[in-house]
């Protein structure tokens, strides 16, 4: 049975839940047939299994590997269950059911196998119609044999895929014990108590301690990066008004030159003002023929006493002949 987009609009169903079960006559199919695309009437049925704990991206391009190993093919996905990875592999951080969501809901599996075995057997196999396997191609030592894929391959049935360095279950739980310091710190802070996180009375108050201690070394963070914006702000400030300063100084200075310079205005004006004083106080005489100068009608005749400055008597007849004449004239006015 075929969902051609079932994956991209709802969870991936579990095999033991769905009501169709895939009629097609299962026919070996060999690897290259595969990659051709046949057979025609149904797709090539893949099988991954694993723990997948604490799902992450490794996990996914894996997955997406298989799908993606024929042109027309659909990817089951089998998850062991928790008895059987306690006993053949360890503790896991998540439950079966909460690995049993997560791979339903990656967008590359189209079925999902519930408490998956830890050996393939041909007769699960058969079950499932199950036409190639796909895994890493390291062997996998466990339950007592060198590689539980080895009769896989032997088959022709196994089809590896490539592991995703740097991230692994593995590693997540290593960095969590190593760091669990932190890790205890931060749910603590978050609501958590010592009993849910298993810790000491002792470490709890440690750990209390230690986060108040990072509380205040946080504020004072905050504090030193306000005090850095505020500087800066007021540096910026300060740039402007100095910038304007000086703007404005330099038109100050042009504006005192245009007045006050050698070629200002100031001294044009004090040149116009010096030339009008001057000119108020030595004004220009008046020429000959103006009125002004001539006698006045109305102004009494000079006394006849009064001598010319301009031509004084050459000779003591000619004074004597002046005075006479200004005596008869006196007696013709009597």
């Amino acid at each position: 049975c075929f969902f051609p987009f079932q994956t991209l609009t709802a969870p991936a169903p579990f095999a033991d839940e769905t009501s169709c079960q895939c009629q097609a006559p299962h026919e070996k199919l060999t690897i290259a047939q595969a990659r051709l695309g046949t057979p025609v009437d149904r797709p090539v049925r893949v099988y991954a299994d694993g723990i997948f704990d604490l799902f992450h991206s490794g996990h996914a391009r894996a997955l997406m590997q298989a799908k993606t190993l024929f042109p027309n093919s659909y990817l089951l996905v089998g998850v062991c269950s928790d008895d059987l990875t306690h006993k053949f592999k360890g503790f896991t951080v998540m439950n079966e059911t909460e690995r049993y969501e997560a791979l339903r809901h990656c967008r590359y599996v189209d079925e999902v196998i519930r408490d998956a075995p830890w050996t393939l057997t041909p007769e699960f196999l058969e079950k499932h119609k199950i036409d190639f396997v796909a895994h890493d191609d390291i062997p996998y030592s466990s339950a007592g044999s060198d590689d539980v894929y080895k009769h896989i391959k032997e088959a022709g049935m196994f089809v590896p895929t490539q592991r995703t360095e740097g991230i692994s279950t593995s590693d997540i739980i290593t960095r969590i014990v190593r760091d669990y310091d932190v890790y205890a710190r931060r749910n603590l802070q978050r609501g958590y108590t010592a009993k849910e996180l298993n810790v000491s009375f002792i470490n709890e108050k440690k750990y209390r301690f230690q986060n108040q201690v990072d509380k205040m070394k946080e504020k004072v963070k905050n504090v030193e990066e306000r005090s850095k914006e505020f500087v800066y702000k007021v540096e910026e400030k300060s740039h402007d008004l100095i910038q304007k300063w000086e703007e404005k100084s330099r038109e100050f200075i042009g504006n005192f030159l245009e007045l006050f310079g050698p070629d200002g205005a100031w001294k044009q004006m004090f040149q116009e003002r010096s030339g009008r004083m001057l000119q108020a106080f030595s004004p220009r005489q008046s020429p000959n023929s103006s009125p002004t100068r001539g006698r006045s009608p109305s102004r009494s005749p000079s006394p006849p006493w009064v001598f010319n400055k301009a031509s004084p008597p050459s000779s003591p007849k000619a004074a004597s002949a002046s005075l006479s004449s200004m005596s008869e004239g006196d007696e013709d006015e009597k």
